[in-house]
């Protein structure tokens, strides 16, 4: 159902995008995307083409890598390191927790260390404003290096022992996104908070064996932004719920 003027939520208010992740080169030989974390949200692939890995890092695991052939799921928790390698064509339909929030700043990228120091610092090396104030692949690509270096670097200091690699970065992440954390709650309470309500009101009505909010049922279709845009793994098409339209 949905409420008349208001946008049509995503199953469950999760986000969704078709992502193409990075063909450029890195440092250490391979291809794809950016490094970075989530401090809140889970994340799923569900590869659709193509061939690929998913390098990640955690405190309880270490360095690990996992292969991605089209039909493989792979879903990570808040803390995750995730760095998606690009082997072939590497095509991949995104699910997110809270109505898309890891696309909407609940991400931190594995800068080096004084790139993490103070929000503006932050800003200044994640920016994808090219010289004409737009949108820039240089811009994506010189930031993607930045995370790669620190990834790599996050990784070797972990595999020799410095168990408070990891947690330096966890905590200069939290610090980061701590001014955001009032709008991420809004979007949760309004998002999946909301969606977990209404089951919750519907499981009360069918317990009293009522039916009303089956009357109100729709159908609706939604496709992908037309125009990918530069994101922290490849190129991405969001499907936007605003954009939701009856189908049929």
């Amino acid at each position: 159902m949905s409420v008349a003027g208001a946008p049509a939520p995503l199953p469950g208010a999760v986000g969704l995008s078709r992502l193409s992740v990075y063909p450029w080169s890195t440092e250490d030989g391979l291809h794809g995307g950016s490094p970075h974390l989530h401090l809140c949200c889970s994340e799923a692939y569900v590869v659709i083409s193509g061939r690929g890995r998913l390098q990640t890092l955690t405190v309880e695991g270490g360095a690990a890598e996992l292969p991605l052939t089209a039909g493989d799921v792979v879903w990570f928790t808040p803390g995750t390191i995730h760095r998606a390698v690009n082997d072939g064509d590497l095509q991949v339909v995104v699910v997110m927790e809270n109505s898309g929030l890891p696309e909407a700043g609940d991400a931190v990228l594995t800068l080096p260390a004084e790139h993490l120091r103070d929000p503006d610092a932050y800003a200044a090396a994640t920016s994808l404003a090219g010289p004409d104030g737009r949108p820039s692949p240089e811009r994506a690509r010189a930031r993607r290096d930045l995370a790669v270096a620190g990834f790599l670097e996050l990784r070797e200091r972990t595999a020799a022992g410095d168990t408070g690699a990891l947690t330096a970065f966890h905590e200069a992440a939290a610090a980061l996104v701590r001014p955001r954390v009032p709008d991420w709650r809004e979007r949760w309470a309004s998002g999946a908070l909301a969606a977990a309500q209404r089951t919750g009101d519907r499981l009360d009505a069918l317990a009293d064996g009522e039916a009303l909010h089956l009357r109100g049922a729709k159908v609706h279709g939604l496709s992908s932004r037309a125009e990918p845009v530069l994101g922290m793994c490849g190129f991405l098409s969001p499907y936007l719920p605003e954009q939701a339209s009856p189908a049929g």
